[in-house]
């Protein structure tokens, strides 16, 4: 679960300029800490939106949105691996005024990003899960990530792990939740396997003992998002990752913050209680980028 971790918060440092260059982002003003009120609207307006879509029994429709969101956001993070040139393009002339050109490349993107969605809607194993899982979680980071400054960063994150404390231990409406959309087999989270001969197909989750460990994808883009931002917008020494690019103290901070909460997170968890994730591991990405903005001598914010 660790190394999933990592691995989706080291690819969406790699994705940071490449997403820069071809200005992939969420929010055109990353410094207004109204873009955090839209995120926390989008999320309650989606759980409530999940909500009655199983109280309505038509889980389907939630399994469609997500198949899409999850085709789309492919789409855009491998965008700025294949957009190269020079490669061939198809002009189709519309109108005199309106000329379309269609490139050999964005066909690739579409095939690819379309034929893992298809791979994840007709085998849904765990590793196909987790795959699909850590570069949708690793581009949705960079996306947010590099269009929130560190404020608005700050701030959301908090009101997340509020929010995942109120959701998962007073209302419980978020451990509901997940029970109610996890036999859909999406890649809304990450599994690791007790044992190898384990399959998510066959995982019946009415029972007591379960033989994986689960992590809501969302708990490891949440913190992600802090370790892009101060990558992207603070000023401070750093140092160059191969295949990463360069990484800062601040951003070095945050990531061992996040391995922290992890850690504390994952006591709990063997225990076998569903655990409200972001406390822990957002505090501990917080605290980790302190730590790093201290070391490095650059502004907090």
């Amino acid at each position: 679960m660790g190394f999933m971790l990592l691995l989706v918060q080291l690819i969406a440092l790699a994705l940071t300029e490449p997403f820069k260059l071809n200005e992939i982002k969420a929010f055109s003003n990353p410094e207004d800490p109204g873009n955090v009120l839209v995120y926390m609207a989008i999320i309650l307006i989606f759980t409530g939106f999940i909500f009655l879509v199983i109280k309505l029994n038509k889980k389907w429709i939630i399994q469609a949105f997500i198949f899409f969101a999850v085709g789309s956001t492919l789409y855009f993070v491998f965008i700025p691996f294949f957009s190269v040139g020079p490669y061939i393009t198809l002009t189709i002339a519309l109108s005199t005024d309106m000329i379309l050109e269609l490139g050999t490349v964005y066909y690739s993107i579409f095939i690819l990003s379309a034929g893992l969605t298809i791979l994840l809607y007709k085998y849904p194993e765990w590793y196909v899960i987790d795959t699909v899982g850590v570069i949708i979680g690793a581009g949705a980071s960079t996306m947010f990530g590099i269009s929130l400054e560190i404020i608005p960063t700050l701030l959301l994150l908090v009101a997340l792990a509020v929010y995942d404390y109120i959701a998962v231990y007073r209302t419980k409406h978020m451990v509901a939740l997940a029970e109610g959309v996890m036999d859909l087999k999406l890649p809304i989270l990450l599994v690791v396997p007790k044992h190898w001969k384990y399959s998510f197909l066959t995982e019946k989750f009415d029972k007591e003992d379960r033989e994986a460990f689960f992590m809501g994808l969302g708990d490891a883009v949440m913190p992600t998002l802090l370790v892009v931002s101060a990558n992207f917008f603070v000023q401070a020494s750093s140092y160059s990752v191969p295949f990463i690019g360069s990484i800062n103290l601040p951003a070095l901070g945050a990531i061992v913050g996040t391995f922290v909460g992890f850690t504390v997170l994952m006591g709990l968890v063997i225990k076998g209680k569903p655990q409200a994730g972001l406390p822990f591991l957002n505090s501990g990405v917080i605290l980790g980028y302190v730590a790093g903005s201290l070391l490095a001598g650059s502004a907090l914010f």
